[in-house]
């Protein structure tokens, strides 16, 4: 922690302006106010900063009301002379660990100007802080620095104040003090003021005293040592003590003096204040002489002895005896403590002097005494009282008797620890003597067993605690061995209750046995809980893994009546289903020979039927243990008769209906049945069969859904075996109408070659040609599919360069003349696509080998047929002369061109472009079609 130069001038004038600790100030808080609305921060501070902490004067955003100096700003900001900034405290190493920053409030701004007084001290600072980082304009600082120039002004104000508001007091207190008074200049000793009752007493007048020194009250034999005096105290210029002055009558009297310095005027000053002890001089001249009789025939007593005051119980005198036994030296204790410190306990001290008070002397008074260093001794007290100085006291003598007293006190504190253990130890302890008499029991042994020791002074204990001779016998010989391991005994308390317990014998050598025990009851009550908690989490397991195992639910139900009735040792456990009438059927059972078998009877519960068994649609489950006390209807008690039933657990059978419909149904009961005799049932078996159900209703819904699923999968094969047939029959069919309109095509075809062999115009010979390319194309479309694999699938490549193969032969190109390319992608198209994409190659080749390459030209025709997202798109190019410029192939007399553009625009509802760049090409877009459309 970084420290001005002026530190500790910086203090003291801090602390002249007596503002630290205030209550807040209207003026201030209104300065801090502006101060934050003029920076936009949300907080801002008038701080102090003191020697070990920063303290806020006025606070706004803020409710605490000072830090430690060690983590505060305000540290740095009074080294400055300027406004310290810091835009980001996180930035700046002096900060970026400082716990302000790094956890609540989380300063992350800061800028303060230094309060700087007058005389040029640093007291604090005017600030103001933020939670983000940030900056100052030049503006903002300005206005900064206007308010710490306000702050200090009325720093200044309050300050002038409170000199003002003093030097009054002084005033007061200087001129109306009872006690000499006066003040001198501490440079030349010249006495600068008085007051009245210096005046009084030393006989001088104002004016006479104002005229003199001090060394001018001094006897001339005291000067020599009071100059010393001077040289060696006067650097620290405060001092007291006693001196001797003359009044103006030349009478010498005994002072003592206490000065400060003050500010006097423009004088370094010393205000001393004196109070004559002339008398008391004298006084204490006669106490030391009688004083010195009684020490000397005092130290010459071999025993301790002390004086103290009635009034206050002061310590006026004590023996060096008695400083040795209770190691104080003589300036700690006489006239320092009181004879209160002396003693152990208030309380005790307090009855000793109620007794002297009634007898004026006691002898031989056992008292805990203490000792300087904090330990205790015992010793015996003798009090009465005398007159010691003209002041009523106490003499008290003591004869140390802590030896003897430890001895003592340790037995006892050995027999009351013996005794609080047996007393508060959580086990059960009696002492036995040889002839099996009870001689002593703790009060874990009665509060357990319910009996009083008292209960048995006149009658054998054993027989009390376990009444059965044959058991009794057990516990003696258990006693008798006196072997130190536990044994677990079923023990009478008084009201006849047999409780567990633990015992375990310690023989003693004179023959008596120490019997320690303990309540094992919840030890049991656990163990049967942790037995019946492992036997049901084995059955769950079993069941679970029955269910993992086997989808057979009847194997399943035989499985876990079999378990249930072997954990809970019934006579009979079985499951019992409802139809849809509510007729019960049992649809597996366990029962031990000798009982009547249920399994596959049909039972018509009559009781049921009319709501009798209402509750087990609600989930409620039942614990009968007799079937005769339970307020069952007759018809029902008739029907478990005939099983034989004299206690039994009815647990329901509830399935979920379905995800969509919340809500369960009855399915059937499980039923464990005691048939030998009633049986009181116990909590955590109803909850075994209420879990075993839980799997049950889980094997139950999963055979039931196998069951579904085995139909729906022999329904769904017999289905798919007639929609196979159905598949081929129509298949075949359409191979048949495929192949017959092919017939038919190929028909047309001939009659039209047939037809131009009697022709002899040419013109007429060409459209002909070209009606039988068209037709060839679409012939082409049936032929495929009917030798296709798949009657729904076009093979497009195939297809295409089969159609423009045979364009070529048919217009008799020369092979090597015309080169036909072809990049096709694998394009699926429904029967309507293929043909009108025929048709517009057959017309576009046929245009491109008619017109494109006039005079045996070499050229080359491309054919191209690219997916492009869910559009397809077909290009035909040929690297010919091209078409004419000035030709509108949209609007031409051209058959063929015309039937490419409405094939295209109406018949597969795409556009058509035209590119006149090295030849003439074609790219066609239109929407792929799904087989089916």
């Amino acid at each position: 922690m970084l420290f001005p130069e002026n530190e500790s001038q910086r203090l003291e004038v801090l602390n002249q302006y007596q503002i630290l600790d205030t209550p807040p100030e209207e003026v201030f808080d209104e300065l801090v106010q502006l101060a934050a609305n003029l920076c936009e921060t949300p907080i801002a501070l008038i701080s102090l900063v003191d020697a070990e902490r920063e303290w806020f004067k006025s606070k706004i955003g803020v409710t605490i009301s000072e830090v430690s100096r060690s983590i505060s700003f305000g540290s740095y900001t009074i080294l400055q002379s300027q406004i310290l900034i810091i835009p980001d405290t996180l930035q700046d190493e002096r900060f970026a660990t400082n716990p302000l920053v790094t956890s609540n409030p989380y300063f992350r701004f800061y800028g303060g100007i230094p309060l700087i007084t007058s005389s040029g001290f640093a007291l604090g600072s005017l600030c103001v802080i933020d939670f983000v980082p940030r900056n100052l304009s030049i503006k903002e600082q300005a206005a900064l620095q206007h308010l710490a120039r306000q702050v200090i002004r009325y720093l200044e104000l309050e300050r002038q104040k409170n000199i003002d508001d003093s030097q009054r007091s002084f005033n007061l207190l200087f001129s109306k003090n009872p006690n000499p008074m006066w003040v001198y200049n501490q440079n030349n000793l010249q006495f600068l003021d008085v007051n009245e009752a210096a005046v009084v007493h030393y006989g001088y007048s104002r004016e006479e005293f104002l005229q003199m020194r001090i060394t001018d009250i001094r006897p001339l034999e005291d000067m020599p040592i009071f100059m010393e005096y001077l040289g060696q105290k006067y650097p620290n210029l405060y001092f007291a003590g006693q001196w001797r002055h003359r009044r103006k009558n030349g009478q010498i009297i005994d002072v003592e003096i206490f000065t400060h310095p003050i500010d006097y005027g423009s004088y370094n000053a010393q205000l001393v204040n004196i109070r004559d002890i002339t008398e008391y001089k004298k006084i204490e001249k006669t106490l030391q002489e009688s004083e010195a009789r009684f020490q000397a025939i005092s130290e010459a007593i071999p025993v301790p002895l002390i004086i103290s005051r009635v009034s206050d119980g002061l310590i006026l005198y004590a023996n060096p005896e008695l400083l040795q036994t209770f190691r104080f030296s003589p300036e700690h204790l006489v006239n320092h403590k009181k004879i209160l410190d002396l003693y152990h306990n208030f309380a005790d001290l307090k009855v000793l002097l109620e007794v002297l008070n009634q007898h004026r002397i006691i002898h031989n008074y056992e008292i805990q005494l203490k000792r300087a260093d904090g330990t205790y001794f015992w010793a015996i007290a003798s009090l009465q009282y005398l007159n010691f100085n003209n002041e009523l006291a106490i003499l008290t003598v003591f004869y140390d008797i802590n030896d003897r007293k430890n001895a003592e006190t340790k037995l006892q504190e050995q027999n009351e620890f013996l005794r609080i253990i047996f007393e508060s130890i959580p086990l059960m302890i009696t002492l036995i003597n040889a002839n099996g008499k009870l001689q002593w029991v703790n009060q874990e042994w009665e509060s357990v067993l319910g009996w009083k020791f008292q209960d048995f002074q006149t009658r054998d204990v054993l027989e009390g605690l376990y009444p059965n001779p044959e058991y009794r016998q057990y516990v003696i010989n258990f006693i008798q061995s006196a072997q130190r391991n536990w044994g677990d005994f079923r023990t009478q308390v008084r009201d006849g209750y047999l409780l567990d317990t633990s015992w375990t014998n310690v023989k003693l050598s004179n023959g008596q046995i120490i019997g320690i025990g303990q309540d094992i009851t919840e030890r049991k009550r656990t163990e049967l809980a942790l037995k019946a908690q492992a036997e049901r989490e084995q059955l769950m397991r079993t069941v679970a893994q029955r269910i993992r195992q086997s989808l057979n639910l009847q194997d399943i139900l035989n499985a876990t009546v079999q378990e249930v009735r072997d954990l809970l040792g019934v006579d009979r456990v079985v499951v019992y289903q409802f139809d849809s009438k509510m007729i019960g059927t049992i649809m597996a059972e366990s029962v031990e020979p000798g009982w009547t078998v249920s399994l596959g009877v049909e039972i018509h519960d009559t009781c049921f039927q009319t709501g009798a068994g209402v509750g087990y649609y609600q989930g409620h489950k039942r614990a009968i243990a007799n079937i005769y006390e339970a307020g069952l209807t007759d018809c029902h008690i008739r029907l478990l008769e005939r099983f034989e039933v004299k206690a039994n657990l009815v647990v329901p059978i509830l399935l979920e209906v379905s995800s969509q419909n919340p809500g369960s149904h009855l399915w059937g009961l499980l039923v464990a049945h005691q048939c030998s005799d009633s049986r009181e049932w116990e909590e955590n078996q109803l909850d075994l069969l209420d879990q075993v159900t839980v799997q049950l209703a889980i094997a139950i819904q999963q055979s039931s859904i196998l069951e579904q699923a085995q139909t729906e999968l022999v329904q769904r094969q017999k289905a798919q075996v007639k929609l196979k047939n159905a598949l081929a029959e129509k298949e075949v069919l359409l191979k048949e109408v495929h192949h017959r309109v092919k017939n038919n095509l190929q028909i047309v075809s001939s009659l039209l070659q047939l037809q131009s062999q009697t022709l002899k115009d040419p013109e007429v010979i060409k459209v002909l040609r070209e009606s039988q390319n068209r037709i060839e194309s679409i012939s082409l479309i049936h032929k495929n599919l009917y030798t296709s694999a798949n009657i729904g699938q076009i093979d497009v490549a195939d297809y295409i360069g089969n159609l423009a193969a045979s364009l070529l032969i048919s217009y008799q190109i020369c092979p090597g003349k015309i080169a036909l390319e072809t990049d096709i992608d694998s394009v699926s198209l429904n029967v309507d696509q293929a043909i009108a994409c025929g048709l517009v190659i057959n017309e576009l080749i046929s245009n491109a080998l008619k017109h494109a390459f006039p005079n045996q030209q070499v050229g080359t025709i491309s054919i191209a047929l690219r997916n492009i997202g869910n559009s397809i798109e077909m290009t035909i190019r040929d690297n010919g002369i091209g078409l004419p410029e000035n030709l509108d192939w949209r609007n031409t007399d051209s058959l063929g061109l015309s039937l490419v553009y409405d094939l295209v625009t109406e018949q597969l509802e795409g556009n058509i472009t035209l590119e006149r760049n090295h030849g003439t090409g074609f790219k066609i877009q239109f929407t792929q079609l799904t087989l089916h459309q």
